[in-house]
Order: C-alpha cells, then sequence, then structure tokens
C-alpha cells in the first residue's frame, strides 16, 4: 500500500470517529440541559412560613406560595386569615397542601383583644361563643382543617382573678363540648402584656397550662409564641419541658423586633434541637417580620436563616 493511500485512509477513518463522536457530545450536552435540579433538602423541623410571607419571590397567589415554599424545604404553612378568604381559595389551599404532603397551622378562630368574653359568666358570652365554635365546625367539615386559635381577651379589673379563671375554664369546656366531636383542637394562646397586648387574660405558658389541665380536654391546647414568651418570662426551654403534656404548636419570632430567628437574643438552634430530641412533630408557624423587608433578598435571608438554626447536629 502506497504512503498515499495510507494517509487517506487514515484521514477517512479519523473523519469517521469524529462524525460518530459528534453526536454523542451533543446528546451528552442536552442531557445535562435536561437534567432536573437536585430538590432541596427538607428542613429538619416543620416551620411554616405564613401564607404570602414571600411575596417578592412568589408572588400573592397563595397556590404559588404554597409551592414556593415546598421547594425551599419547608413541609408546612399557616394562614391566620384562613377562616376569611374565599371558600373557593380555601378549597385550593387546602387541595395543594394535600397534594405536596404538607401540614397547616391553626388560623385565628377569636383573638379580638379589645373585648372581655371568656372572663365573664353570662348568657351573651355563651351565646357568642357557641356561635363562634359552630363556625369552626363549619369551616371544618368544609375543608378539614382542625385547629383553630383563641385568645381568651382582656380581664375585668372589676372582678376578682381568680373567679375570671373559673369562668375561663367553664366556657373553654362549652367551646369543647362543640368542637370536639368534629376533631377540632382550640389552641390558647398567651400574649405577652409589655409591648404588644396589655391588658389581656392570658399572659404566660405556667398560667395557659393551669387553665388547659383544668379545661381537661384533649380539644384544648396550648399554643406557645417564643416571641411573646420570651418578653413575658423567658426561661423558654424548661417552660416547653414543665407544659409539654400542653402543648400543641409554636409561634416563632426573635426579639427585639420580632422578626426571623438570628435578628434577637432568642437561641432558636438549641431551641430546635431541643424540640427535635423531643421528636415534636408538629407545625411551627413563622409568625413573624422580615428584617430585610420589602425585597427578594431579604425574603431569601429568612429562609437562610431557618438553614442556620436547623443545622443543629442529630
Amino acid at each position: 500500500m502506497t504512503d498515499t493511500r495510507r494517509s487517506f485512509i487514515r484521514k477517512a477513518s479519523l473523519a469517521g470517529a469524529a462524525a460518530i463522536a459528534a453526536p454523542s457530545v451533543m446528546g451528552q450536552k442536552k442531557e445535562q440541559q435536561k437534567k432536573i435540579p437536585e430538590p432541596v433538602k427538607p428542613f429538619k423541623l416543620k416551620y411554616a412560613p405564613g401564607i404570602g410571607m414571600f411575596r417578592q419571590n412568589a408572588g400573592e397567589d397563595p397556590v404559588d406560595h404554597i409551592r414556593f415554599c415546598y421547594d425551599q424545604g419547608f413541609r408546612a404553612v399557616f394562614d391566620n386569615n384562613f377562616m376569611k378568604r374565599d371558600p373557593e381559595i380555601q378549597q385550593k389551599i387546602i387541595s395543594e397542601l394535600s397534594r405536596l404532603g404538607m401540614d397547616f397551622g391553626p388560623y385565628v378562630l377569636m383573638a379580638d383583644s379589645g373585648k372581655q368574653d371568656f372572663v365573664l359568666n353570662t348568657p351573651e358570652v355563651k351565646e357568642m361563643l357557641t356561635a363562634k365554635m359552630k363556625e369552626a365546625v363549619e369551616l371544618a367539615k368544609r375543608t378539614g382543617v382542625k385547629m383553630a386559635l383563641v385568645v381568651p381577651g382582656r380581664y375585668d379589673m372589676k372582678l376578682h382573678m381568680d373567679y375570671q379563671t373559673a369562668n375561663v375554664i367553664d366556657n373553654l369546656r362549652l367551646c369543647c363540648d362543640i368542637v370536639e366531636p368534629e376533631g377540632i383542637t382550640i389552641v390558647l394562646e398567651p400574649l405577652n402584656p409589655y409591648i404588644n397586648h396589655p391588658g389581656l387574660f392570658l399572659k404566660g405558658i405556667p398560667q395557659a397550662y393551669a387553665i388547659s389541665r383544668a379545661v381537661n380536654r384533649p380539644s384544648c391546647k396550648i399554643l406557645n409564641d417564643l416571641y411573646h414568651q420570651q418578653i413575658t418570662e423567658g426561661n423558654l426551654i424548661p417552660n416547653i419541658d414543665a407544659a409539654w403534656s400542653e402543648i400543641a404548636v409554636f409561634h416563632l419570632g426573635d426579639t427585639p423586633g420580632r422578626n426571623e430567628p438570628t435578628t434577637g437574643e432568642i437561641n432558636y438552634k438549641n431551641i430546635f434541637r431541643h424540640l427535635y430530641n423531643k421528636k415534636y412533630n408538629g407545625v411551627l408557624c413563622m409568625e413573624h417580620g422580615i428584617s430585610q423587608r420589602g425585597t427578594k433578598e431579604g425574603e431569601l435571608r429568612v429562609i437562610q436563616a431557618y438553614r442556620e438554626c436547623d443545622s443543629f447536629e442529630v
């Protein structure tokens, strides 16, 4: 074979190899383009953004917001105003949560801090409470949402505190008689009297624990808002342990400022580790503001703060 022919065959072979290889390389590029990104790792606990918290990134639509939260690793949301939403929107929210397997925190059923209601023993109060509890029952039948937040209102300066406590217990038992057959849980939220809610009857976890134990019904438990309780009494972890049997759900927020964890004095990383070790499987509602509010970056910083606090070793 002549050198010229050998050279021709070699060039033809290389050209053929290149032609065969080219589609393979292009195919690899296409595969890389099609590759689905790794899903974000879920958080260790069920931190629950409020619907609308991440509107700069997720928009105003509640369903889009739920999907955004899921994509960021959250496995729960909450909506204080759920009861006031249009029934069609309520159903869309519940359907999307069900599709994604996400939990839903409590909605606000009663939180009028300007009224005396639970502390009084009058026919008018009992009639009002009966009507409100029936609203909760109807909502539960329609949507399946069965955790309702209740603030027992203002205290009465003209009535001894012990009589007021007895009235609150009796009125809560009346409420439980109505909601318990439907599987609804009322969660009582103590609120701080120093910064946000002066004049309310229910202030601290020990007081809420005593009332919940006295009511002695599975449908009456405590919502422990760690922002409020750091202001009212501190001693957060010991109070969590002491009232553990009656705590059904948590609200979160740092202080001072009532913004995301890491912006104040509460060591949320230690608290989250403690709850994880206690095998808490409930919701932790992110009921707080955003330190860098009104920006996409500020919202993403909230998510990063929860990643930092969720990074405890297990």
